[in-house]
């Protein structure tokens, strides 16, 4: 049982209380678990809880406005010259006819076609609006009516601030963490993403769900998970933080993924932590052989030329598909479920792990945290901190430290390993910042074979689908280099 005392203790500033009555309310309304948190933070009383839920909703739909407050948007953007601030997600989208940026609010139906940010505005916002593509921030909306210089009436973007409403301090967290167990640690995390640790069988179903996290805190991590329905895949890809981002269905083209042979609007991958594919069996490529061919040059060198363009990404590029629980058979290929896109070897040799769904149990209402927790929101700022190449440098020599392999292991499973090893560390020992401050049977046991066995599914998978290449090759032995027992 996780020691709630302890939590608001370490952690003083960033724990709220979750209360499945009023998270229903939040969810209701479709709100993101980091954006429910920055709310929750403001509006809860000296006791921390919201006891009037009906004020809660009012201020829900002052805050948030939906699809049927788009003609009142309008009406004061267009009367009154300015909307009040809301909180919204907004796209951007260059225009090279007109040499103009535009912006769009699908939430709220503000399309591209219907809207424009002056020059002005672009060169104040512009570094807040392109650091996650846009994405949720404090939106103000405007009107330029038509006169004979422009034509054309339009909404315009008068403000825009990058949702970010805390200070971090990965000096103070790291601090914080030293106060845990590991077991401790695994039961604050599962809190922070909404989820009941008393809920899981044991620690095993526990760690497969933080697994989920790992591309959110490590860069170009690239993930394959298939689970049985109803396991919170979605949930956990679209709801967590901002920084994702997650495709349901459609078509994705190219110019969406990686960006306009223009260079001028920036790519999924260009401008978020992870781009995660759900559903994947529904998705359409406008062209498949292209994007099999700019996923596999894009995730195996981190960048990708479009045009004359070099794109340079840090997104890690996860799958997600459903499976029934009978068909979770690493002796099998699991991978005909994939689209035709992920058939080739060369490709699906650059997932580095694969997440056994079978793992995780389907979502029930015991797995609902109810009580203090770390705040969503900061901890999804602290796992996006963590991806800064300063910090990815302490704990990948603190892996390469611990983990040895022979001479002989495969480049790609070494890169996987390590990767993963990195990750886990990252997200379960961020206090360690040196090898001889870890206890090397717990970095063994949540660490490295963990990672071993994500990356020996993809070898198996492989061996299926291309027996003449991969057929034999098994995956080499890692080891810790001293174990003390």
């Amino acid at each position: 049982m996780v020691d709630t005392q302890k939590v608001r203790e370490a952690f003083p500033d960033t724990t709220v209380f979750k209360d499945p009555n009023i998270v229903s309310i939040f969810k209701a309304a479709s709100i993101p678990s980091f954006l429910r948190d920055w709310i929750l933070k403001r509006k809860a009383e000296s006791d921390g809880k919201i006891h009037d839920a009906e004020a809660l909703r009012k201020y829900i739909y002052e805050i948030i406005p939906r699809r049927e407050n788009l003609h009142d948007l309008m009406e004061a953007a267009r009367s009154e010259g300015r909307t009040k601030k809301f909180l919204a997600k907004i796209e951007i989208q260059f225009i090279v006819r007109s040499n103009e940026w535009t912006f769009a609010i699908p939430e709220l139906g503000f399309k591209h076609a219907e809207t424009l940010i002056e020059d002005y505005v672009w060169n104040r916002i512009k570094d807040d609006v392109l650091e996650t593509s846009g994405g949720w921030g404090l939106v103000q909306l405007g009107y330029r009516s038509p006169d004979n210089e422009n034509p054309r009436g339009c909404f315009t973007l008068l403000e825009y601030k990058n949702f970010c409403p805390y200070t971090i301090d990965l000096d103070a967290y790291r601090e914080a963490r030293s106060q845990f167990t590991a077991e401790e640690w695994i039961d604050v995390v599962l809190g922070a993403i909404d989820y009941n640790p008393e809920g899981y069988e044991d620690w095993v179903q526990k760690h497969t769900v933080l697994t989920r996290l790992l591309p959110f805190i490590e860069p170009r991590l690239n993930l394959v998970e298939l689970a049985p329905k109803g396991t919170g895949k979605s949930y956990m890809f679209g709801q967590v933080g901002k920084y994702g981002w997650l495709v349901s269905g459609g078509t994705l083209t190219r110019a969406k993924m990686f960006g306009d042979i223009n260079g001028k609007s920036p790519g999924l991958i260009a401008s978020n932590d992870f781009v995660a594919l759900d559903e994947i069996q529904s998705i359409n490529f406008h062209d498949p052989s292209e994007m099999q061919g700019g996923l596999k040059a894009y995730m195996e060198s981190g960048e990708i030329t479009v045009g004359k363009n070099r794109i340079i990404g840090e997104a890690g590029v996860i799958l997600l598909g459903n499976i029934p629980q009978t068909e979770m058979d690493e002796t099998r290929d699991m991978f005909q479920r994939l689209p035709e896109v992920f058939h080739e070897s060369a490709l699906l040799d650059r997932f580095h792990g694969f997440i056994r769904g079978r793992d995780i149990p389907r979502m029930s209402e015991n797995l609902k945290i109810n009580g203090w927790a770390l705040n969503t929101e900061y901890f999804s700022e602290i796992m996006h901190l963590l991806r800064q190449p300063a910090e990815r440098l302490i704990y990948r020599n603190v892996v390469e430290q611990l983990v040895d392999y022979p001479p002989g292991a495969d480049t790609r499973d070494t890169e996987a390993v390590l990767k993963l090893c990195t990750a886990y560390l990252k997200l379960l020992f961020p206090h360690v910042t040196a090898s001889d401050r870890i206890n090397k049977g717990e970095f063994k046991r949540y660490c490295l074979r963990p990672a071993v066995q994500m990356r020996t599914v993809i070898r198996q998978q492989l061996q299926k689908i291309d027996p003449l290449e991969y057929g034999g090759k098994n995956i080499a032995a890692y080891t810790l280099r001293e174990v003390d027992q």
